[in-house]
């Protein structure tokens, strides 16, 4: 078990005064088999009355607006959250199930394109071959998993939000979100249902995944992905690092792709340029500090 406590901060700065701005935040961790949620408060400067709830995905919107002129914004979601391990899937759970009519009627929804998911030919027909005539469906899992480390180098700055995942593939480099998007577009080519996860890891380097030394760093969000594994559920996996997503990675919520969980939206009356600065940390509590509360 570990006990986390995470500030993600996101400020506006506009060359002019702004007025009506209207935005959802999705910024609260979830609560769920592997972690739960012990508080979370949500801070805006200019200060705005902010209403909350569920959306279709499960995932909790923060909606706020600010009718008044402003020329800088800032946003502090506030969560401490207690994670737990996560068991691995059965290895021998069949791939029958992905050719059954009624269990691809019930997981419909993460087997069609989505907008950030649509890939050429050459993509589909390289899962479907890897898939095959696998008869365990981890196995079939982890043979995507493998191809998209070999398709991809984690690279910062090579990628933007909205490239097509064509373009992400042909240069060879991308961050989690490009790495999550990938899996899934090759997994529902396949046959696999998959979705996409926004969350947080706790890690110097995504790269990488590895627990810190440090008991504070800062981080970006994540992203990895989510495959369902019949007879057993969804199986989270993180193709970015290929590190077992557990009590280091904290999950906000999940989606289709990124525009059904992405951090921050908005629209306001105003100049179209803009400063955006986003910052994410995470700290540990020591584990004799929350162990002796136990």
């Amino acid at each position: 078990m570990m006990r986390l406590e995470i500030r993600y901060l996101t400020t506006f700065e506009y060359p002019q005064q702004v007025r009506d701005s209207h935005n959802v935040l999705r910024a609260c961790p979830t609560t769920d088999d592997f972690q739960a949620l012990l508080s979370y408060t949500l801070t805006t400067d200019p200060a705005a009355r902010v209403l909350s709830h569920i959306d279709y995905w499960g995932t909790r919107l923060d909606v706020f607006g600010i009718r008044h002129p402003h020329d800088r914004l800032s946003v502090i979601a506030d969560s401490t959250v207690e994670t737990y391990p996560r068991p691995a899937p059965e290895p021998d759970a069949s791939t029958d199930p992905y050719r059954d009519d009624a269990y691809r009627t019930e997981h419909r929804e993460y087997l069609a394109d989505s907008p950030h998911t649509i890939a050429g030919s050459s993509l589909g027909d390289r899962a479907r071959q890897l898939v095959g005539d696998r008869a365990q469906a981890v196995a079939a899992v982890e043979a995507l998993i493998d191809e998209v480390r070999r398709l991809l180098a984690y690279e910062p700055g090579t990628t933007y939000v909205g490239m097509n995942l064509d373009e992400v593939v042909k240069q060879g480099s991308g961050v989690c979100q490009d790495f999550a998007h990938t899996l899934i577009s090759m997994a529902r080519s396949a046959g696999i249902p998959a979705r996409y996860v926004s969350g947080y890891l706790y890690a110097a380097d995504q790269s990488l995944g590895r627990p810190p030394e440090e008991a504070e760093i800062e981080v970006q969000t994540h992203a990895w992905a989510e495959v369902a594994i019949p007879g057993w559920g969804w199986w989270a996996v993180d193709p970015t690092n290929r590190e077992p997503v557990g009590e280091h990675h904290v999950k906000i919520g999940h989606g289709r792709d990124y525009d059904d969980v992405a951090p921050l939206q908005g629209v306001y009356h105003g100049p179209a340029n803009h400063r955006l600065g986003v910052s994410v940390r995470i700290s540990r509590e020591q584990m004799s500090e929350y162990q002796s509360q136990q």
